[in-house]
């Protein structure tokens, strides 16, 4: 009996957060289908090489902290409150710093890539696009992901239930929105 109301429960909780994933992931295929995004990545070469590599590494390094922030309020070393907590604190710079150094080194591979594959490429322009769009899409995705899960868990909702969709819906849609944004932001500079 126990065994049937959990797999309810796991159920109830993380269908709507996977119904909202599912528009989510939708809104993030419009952008990236969108005009601009198509100027985008013609006016940039290795953006296409790059893109996969930015969203698969938003997932990775903010659902580790994901799966830190649900181990933590489960063992009851975070509370769920917005408070200077230093565990919190600590992992949230190291998913930033991680988030950063990856973006730099995707754009250092894409470029690599880029560089042998057609002998081409701008090293600048892509670091330049990658730290811009790293750094917007953790910002957001940070707040977002601890508000969510601290609100979420506060009213009873189970952390684990909601990191997994969450963290990947997070990720894609800032990752292609504030990849839009960089293109053009780099562009005016370089």
């Amino acid at each position: 009996m126990y065994e049937r109301e959990s797999a309810w429960d796991v159920y109830r909780q993380a269908l709507p957060v996977i119904i909202v994933s599912l528009v989510a992931g939708l809104f993030a295929g419009t952008i990236l289908g969108s005009e601009a995004m198509r100027d985008g990545i013609e006016s940039v070469p290795g953006i296409l090489i790059l893109l996969p590599a930015f969203l698969a590494t938003r997932g990775g390094v903010y659902g580790s902290l994901g799966a830190r922030l649900s181990s933590g309020l489960h063992q009851g070393i975070i509370e769920p409150r917005f408070t200077l907590d230093r565990r919190l604190f600590n992992a949230v710079i190291a998913s930033f710093i991680n988030g950063m150094v990856v973006s730099v080194f995707i754009a250092i591979v894409a470029f690599l890539v880029l560089w042998i594959g057609a002998g081409g490429g701008n090293l600048l322009q892509l670091i330049g696009i990658m730290v811009v769009s790293g750094l917007l899409s953790a910002i957001l995705m940070l707040s977002a992901l601890v508000t969510v899960v601290f609100v979420g868990y506060r009213r009873g909702l189970d952390p684990d239930n909601i990191v997994g969709p969450l963290v990947t819906t997070l990720g894609d849609v800032f990752g292609v929105a504030f990849l839009l944004v960089a293109i053009y932001l780099v562009g005016l500079v370089l």
